[in-house]
């Protein structure tokens, strides 16, 4: 927990020094947390954004398992995978931690509390195979 806090303390820190004193964070419009890293690639594992041709696959796989996870809105589930592949880098052996992480992250109107166990163990995979880059 603590190693946890600091790299979002130094996310937070580079971030800011990026941004200058007034950056923002905040919530996305359905209150999922966002983090420092979602702002600037490479901080903290997140990943660049996919290609065009990636992200496509990306969204059409999300969708095959729930539509509700894109919930229309293919930037925003392209930025939470990217998000998520911080914590694969964090964790990358301790799975219930990424599907707990990807519960909470993936949120939609309709799935305030995150998809179920199964779904977003699905999700995870998804968002290994198209965006969090190999070891």
């Amino acid at each position: 927990m603590t190693r946890h806090i600091a790299a979002v303390v130094f996310g937070v820190l580079v971030l800011l020094a990026g941004c200058g004193s007034t950056g923002e964070q905040g919530t996305t419009s359905d209150s999922a947390p966002t983090t420092p890293s979602s702002a600037q690639p490479g901080v903290l594992g997140v990943p660049a954004k996919p290609d065009e041709a990636t992200a496509v696959a990306y969204v059409a796989d999300l969708e095959a398992i729930d539509p509700d996870i894109v919930h229309g809105k293919p930037d925003k589930a392209v930025s939470r995978g990217r998000d998520q592949c911080s914590s694969v880098a964090e964790w990358p052996d301790d799975q219930a931690k990424l599907v707990g992480l990807v519960q909470r992250r993936f949120i939609s109107p309709d799935h305030p509390e995150g998809f179920d166990p199964d779904k977003s163990a699905r999700i995870l995979a998804v968002v290994r195979q198209y965006l969090c880059p190999s070891p």
